[in-house]
């Protein structure tokens, strides 16, 4: 496994400044923006794409430094009810696949997206109860006439590139846990599976490593995001985990994105790791800095030191004593 890191909490360097102080701390992959929510500082697609001449540029400076490049990520709503925002958002997927494709980078990483609850809506909707009637009937309808149909183009566009498209598992996003994770790849094909990114996991209630093993038996897992989340048993005691407080708003938030070790400590992170090799999974652990509470410096470098720790470097040996 490598330690990986999403360049994005770095856009204001230019890559190459980027690179140079991630390989001087330990960095060994990295993930690149490619479009969407995530932005495209480090990677404009359109620059980049069907150049040849700019992709071998990108591949010198990525072995300048001896950087992987584990995903290009382009994190958007392919399934949006304004149709002008769902085209776009499927469009920038495409492209990112085609230029993954172009690249030899194995995975794309996005959201799943999220419809209206029905034809006639103009705003995402996110069903998270079955009653009354009407939000069962707006669920169907998401996965049905919206949700299956484009992300079977999308994985069928993926296979003829032979590219994994991770989805991460995001609230106020179809896919936002594992069991929809299974019912979406299952509903289109393999290359379809699971940015793993355990901080929208935990305020859900979902055991990190037991949620690892359920995807990692279909072989869902693609590739793996390394970030936080701490807890706040103060305020959840009085208003639960739904939380609508803005992030910025900390002492009043029951959950926060934190830094890797200040929501879980180290042994939960060695079990995590432990959990991933388990079930095959030998990619990178790519850091997403999103903690409101640390400069994107010091939380790197903190989740760096943490994770360097609890990563394997060699594969297994012999079981000799088995």
């Amino acid at each position: 496994m490598k330690v990986g890191v999403l360049t994005v909490a770095l856009a204001d360097q230019s890559l190459e400044d980027a690179l140079a102080y991630l390989d001087d701390i330990g960095v060994e992959a990295v993930e690149l923006g490619c479009g969407g929510f995530v932005g495209e500082d480090h990677l404009p697609r359109e620059e980049y794409l069907d150049d040849e001449g700019a992709q071998a540029d990108l591949r010198g400076l990525l072995d300048e430094y001896d950087m992987h490049l584990s995903a290009i990520s382009t994190h958007n709503n392919p399934l949006h009810p304004d149709e002008e925002r769902a085209a776009r958002a499927q469009t920038e997927i495409r492209e990112t696949v085609r230029l993954a494709d172009q690249l030899g980078v194995d995975n794309v990483n996005t959201f799943s997206g999220l419809p209206a609850g029905s034809e006639a809506g103009e705003v995402p909707n996110w069903i998270t109860a079955p009653w009354p009637p009407e939000h069962a009937e707006a669920l169907d309808y998401q996965w049905e006439e919206v949700g299956i149909p484009v992300w079977s183009e999308l994985a069928a566009h993926a296979a003829d590139h032979n590219v994994n498209i991770a989805i991460e598992m995001h609230p106020n996003m179809l896919v936002y846990e594992p069991t929809s994770m299974l019912r979406l790849r299952e509903a289109t094909n393999e290359y379809v599976g699971a940015n793993f990114d355990p901080s929208h996991l935990y305020w859900q209630g979902i055991d990190v490593p037991e949620a690892i093993r359920v995807l990692g038996e279909h072989g869902a897992i693609h590739h793996f995001h390394a970030k936080d989340t701490g807890l706040y048993e103060s305020n959840a005691d009085v208003k639960g985990y739904l939380d609508t407080a803005p992030y910025t708003d900390e002492p009043d938030r029951s959950w926060l994105f934190r830094s890797i070790g200040y929501g879980h400590g180290e042994q939960h992170w060695k079990d995590v790791v432990s959990t991933l090799r388990m079930v095959g999974y030998d990619g990178a652990l790519s850091i997403e800095h999103e903690d409101s509470l640390t400069s994107a410096r010091e939380g790197l470098e903190k989740a760096v030191d943490v994770l360097s720790r609890a990563v394997f470097e060699t594969t297994p040996g012999e079981a000799y004593w088995a």
